[in-house]
């Protein structure tokens, strides 16, 4: 139940309207919901993103019951409905998220300081716009010092992954693609061929061993309980919204399951404060997307009027890395959240990115053929690159690049690049023109596993404005370029005939990362992290943190399965609802205890993606529908 005006709401027994109240609606946030719920908790997600659906042709319903489970608890309670996804990058209104100018799709860019962020919006978060590939983490990312002496985290997290894997239907991708063909032979050329291999993917191809391009099935996942799916086109749309519905987002799995469970689900809201109440529990205020900040009495006012409040036991924050800081570092400068850990925006992690590219003149739509991401290879034992793609049309992001500029030496980097373009003029134009970019780009995506970090901290401005900004933390550098990165990506340029391209930000050394990680940590104790080893926030019972916020070190691969794992394993250990906790206090030390079975699962014992505890043996859900056109690829360090 939620309420608007100033007075909130109260449920049956006069105390909270809801148990649970989650922030956010992205893999943490999901996660969370559908578990919670499978133990009893009434629970309500509030999304500050619309909700999209596919094409009702795509998932054989009406366009009034495709973007969301009959049995839904609740949609978008102000009758707005699910809006369609764009058609491509280009529809600015559905793709891009700046809802103060009218935009609010599904692909957000935020300049953090010394950093620009891309992320997801909407209901299902980063789902929407990520590019569906599902790695487990390097070595690296277990040893870090953040968190090491609490847990062999390999051992503790090994069942979350498998569970997460089956959740989220992850398959070695079927096809090798031009795009892998370059990469295999680049890799070759750097003497790292024995570390390509196809890539690890949550995208529905069609039943076992028979790829099924555009039919539509029953659901092949959860033994009935979940939505019909359409095999893969291998179009290359992923990251500007699956319309064909075979893309494995959270409102196709995690988010449907909830809201058949009683799962409220709130678009287009922003929370705006988060207060303890006298007695415990917290009074949660959101207001429109877009809305003043409630931070301030005027703003708070305003959010009163026009948005709505919650009484809430328990608040889980799951609004991305930037979101759930942004919401926390704003709660503890307004006092209402005073005592969180000073660490709140320490090791905020950019996974050590870069984000390249090889342009070539003439368009050669076998670049756009394939999902998403389709491969990848070691550089080094710490370097990871990854071939991306758009589908055709998907141009919108053309402007980002520009020649690429190496950068360290005594040069400044602006200057190299100014010698760059004075060389060979038609470069700099020819990176960044939108006409056919994504069939004449063949983007690099660059990830690390060094231990790098920024330190975020909130801004104030004029009239209650406030944005987040980033400087250098702990451990080294965060890069302002990756060398291994620019030289596997001139390779790709001198195969395809073309030049390699950087991003325009890098000239100021900013570099592009589409994985923010971090900023509310795992630690022993408040002075070492943000969130206990069960992701319970110090301070302040009944909080938590279950996105990528409480990812602790960068990862090197792409963290969507490790943010589902983390919160899998957080939610685990939560008890049935009424049942005594067997957690111990916060603030405890950390020991390790076994998780507890929902009452009431979800998906059927049975099926594919069942719940099962740790320890249990299980069928990998890889196992149930590989392709027959899977190659034989080298497992990488990436499985290490």
């Amino acid at each position: 139940m939620e309420t608007g005006g100033a007075g909130p709401a109260r449920d049956d027994d006069g105390q909270f309207d809801v148990d649970v109240l989650v922030v956010g609606s992205g893999f943490g946030g999901s996660v969370t919901a559908l578990r919670l719920a499978e133990k009893g908790y009434r629970v309500t997600v509030v999304e500050a993103g619309r909700r999209f659906t596919p094409s009702p042709a795509a998932t054989g319903s009406t366009a009034a019951d495709a973007g969301r489970p009959a049995e839904a608890g609740s949609g978008d309670r102000r009758g707005g409905g699910a809006s369609p996804l764009p058609r491509n990058s280009l529809d600015l209104r559905r793709y891009l998220w700046l809802p103060w100018l009218g935009c609010h799709g599904i692909q957000k860019i935020t300049l953090l300081g010394r950093v620009l962020v891309l992320s997801g919006a909407g209901v299902g978060g980063g789902s929407m716009v990520y590019a569906n590939t599902l790695y487990r983490p390097l070595e690296a990312f277990y040893a870090d010092p953040q968190w090491a002496a609490l847990a062999d985290w390999r051992a503790e997290l090994a069942p979350y992954y498998d569970q997460a894997e089956r959740m989220l239907g992850v398959v070695p991708n079927p096809t090798t693609t031009y795009a892998d063909e370059v990469f295999r032979s680049v890799a070759e050329e750097m003497g790292v061929g024995d570390t390509f291999r196809l890539a690890d993917v949550g995208v529905y191809f069609g039943p076992p061993g028979r790829p099924a391009p555009g039919e539509t099935a029953d659901d092949p996942f959860f033994g009935g309980a979940g939505p019909r799916r359409t095999g893969c086109l291998e179009c290359g749309e992923c990251m500007s919204g699956c319309r064909h519905d075979a893309k494995n987002t959270l409102d196709r799995n995690y988010l449907y399951l909830a809201e058949r469970l009683g799962v409220t689900v709130v678009p287009d809201t922003t929370i705006q404060s988060v207060t303890p109440l006298p007695g415990g529990g917290y009074q949660v205020l959101g207001a429109p997307a877009g809305a003043w900040p409630a931070v301030t009495p005027r703003g708070r006012a305003r959010a009163r009027r026009r948005g709505r409040a919650w009484r809430a036991e328990q608040v889980v924050f799951a609004a991305g890395a930037l979101g759930t800081q942004r919401l926390l570092l704003a709660m503890r400068d307004a006092g209402r959240l005073p005592d969180l850990s000073p660490r709140l925006g320490y090791l905020t992690r950019t996974n050590s990115e870069a984000i390249l590219g090889a342009t070539t003149v003439r368009p050669d739509r076998r670049i756009t053929h394939g999902v998403a991401i389709t491969s990848s290879f070691y550089p080094n034992e710490h370097t990871h690159v990854e071939p991306v793609r758009y589908g055709i049309g998907s141009n919108a992001l053309a402007p980002l690049a520009s020649v690429m500029t190496d950068g360290g030496g005594r040069i400044p980097r602006w200057l190299k690049f100014v010698g760059a373009c004075l060389r060979r003029p038609h470069l700099a134009l020819l990176a960044g023109l939108p006409w056919r970019w994504s069939e004449r780009t063949m983007i690099s995506l660059v990830m690390q596993s060094h231990d790098n970090s920024l330190i975020v901290r909130r801004r104030r401005g004029p009239g209650g404005l406030s944005w987040l900004t980033s400087r250098q933390g702990h451990g080294g550098p965060n890069p302002t370029w990756i060398p291994e990165g620019n030289d596997a990506t001139r390779r790709v340029a001198a195969r395809l005939g073309g030049h390699p391209a950087g991003s325009i930000t890098e000239l100021a050394n900013i570099p592009i990362t589409a994985h923010i990680l971090g900023g509310a940590t795992i630690g022993e104790s408040a002075e070492h992290g943000v969130v206990d080893a069960y992701q319970r926030v110090y301070g302040h019972p009944g909080l938590h943190v279950a996105d990528g916020a409480a990812v602790t070190a960068n990862l090197g691969v792409n963290p969507s399965l490790t943010i589902t794992a983390q919160a899998e394993r957080a939610m685990a250990f939560w008890p049935n609802r009424g049942e005594a906790d067997p957690r111990p206090p916060l603030g405890a030390p950390y020991r390790r205890i076994e998780p507890v079975a929902p009452r009431n699962p979800a998906v059927p014992a049975a099926a594919p993606a069942a719940y099962r505890p740790a320890g249990l043996p299980v069928v990998p859900v890889g196992d149930l529908f590989r392709s027959a056109r899977t190659t034989g690829a080298a497992e990488g360090p990436a499985r290490a």
